[in-house]
């Protein structure tokens, strides 16, 4: 594990993660997915991507469609999940019912101290977590920092509180938000480097072997970084999965960073944001806060 002090100033700490972009192969019917099973409406589209999200405008996840990408492999850096947080337990309680009503297939579900999530996968394979945080007065610590682990999932609670509400689940309700990003790295002690020692991001969660969890302001991880299946892997130019996350930041802590960045040699315009690529070939896109479905979707080939 790489131990290198931490050299850059802290990351303003109310950075966030927003909307992931996707390469797929049939746009139409991944798009159909976010719809049925996660709740999703589409909110901006043209001839080749379309941005979905919440009911309340937030964008989540915009899909770019080409049909003849190459297909990215189980080795290649990239998108490991794209987690999707809702606001309260009773709207994950409401999802959970409606996806056994779809039919909807989960690959697993875990408490993780801080947070009860489930975990599938949309129809080309990129992953999927939909979760509730806890309060923050009740996230443990050890030895000063978050503890997460894997703990049983309280389904019969989860379920309970979603049917008080008395009402079936009938989209993404407001508030929802991408919470977090977990990527496939090639190499864990190069991408802390990159994300804790340039971009400023508290490493949160080093316990887990060949991993890595990230945040700002507290968080309990806004990016998780693994080598699980990915060690010493490379990107597949133009391949299916992520092209890329974006970090949303107030207009003047975004303009502070991109001179950072620039200053390191990592930084470049595109855009309205400031794009920098991780050392496994991941893109991140930096752009002001409030992101809104417009700006999602003309950063689809940034």
């Amino acid at each position: 594990m790489d131990t290198a002090p931490h050299t850059a100033a802290a990351i303003d700490a109310a950075t966030a993660v927003g909307p992931v972009a996707l390469t797929v192969r049939d746009r139409a019917r991944v798009a159909a997915w976010y719809r049925d099973v996660l709740g999703m409406v589409p909110l901006a589209e043209d001839g080749r991507a379309v941005v979905l999200g919440a009911a309340d405008g937030t964008p989540l996840v915009t899909l770019v469609g080409a049909p003849d990408a190459p297909l990215a492999g189980r080795r290649a850096p990239g998108l490991y999940h794209v987690a999707i947080l809702l606001p309260a337990r009773a709207d994950l309680g409401r999802w959970l019912r409606h996806t056994a009503a779809v039919g909807a297939r989960l690959q697993g579900a875990s408490d993780h101290l801080v947070s009860e999530a489930t975990y599938l996968a949309d129809p080309e394979g990129n992953g999927i977590e939909v979760y509730r945080d806890r309060p923050r007065a009740e996230w443990p610590r050890r030895d000063g920092r978050i503890h997460m682990d894997n703990s049983p999932f309280d389904i019969a609670g989860v379920l309970a509180d979603g049917d008080a509400v008395g009402r079936r689940f009938d989209g993404l309700p407001a508030g929802t938000v991408v919470g977090h990003v977990h990527l496939k790295v090639a190499d864990v002690a190069a991408t802390r480097r990159f994300y804790v020692d340039t971009l400023g991001f508290e490493a949160t969660e080093e316990g887990y072997p060949s991993a890595l969890f990230v945040a700002a302001g507290g968080y309990h991880h806004h990016f998780g970084l693994n080598a699980w299946e990915s060690a010493g892997g490379t990107r597949v130019a133009g391949a299916t999965g992520l092209r890329h996350a974006t970090v949303t930041m107030a207009p003047a802590a975004r303009a502070a960073h991109a001179a950072r960045l620039a200053a390191a040699g990592l930084g470049a315009d595109a855009g309205p944001a400031t794009a920098a690529v991780d050392p496994s070939g991941n893109r991140l896109l930096f752009v002001d806060r409030p992101i809104d479905a417009a700006t999602a979707l003309a950063l689809a080939d940034a």
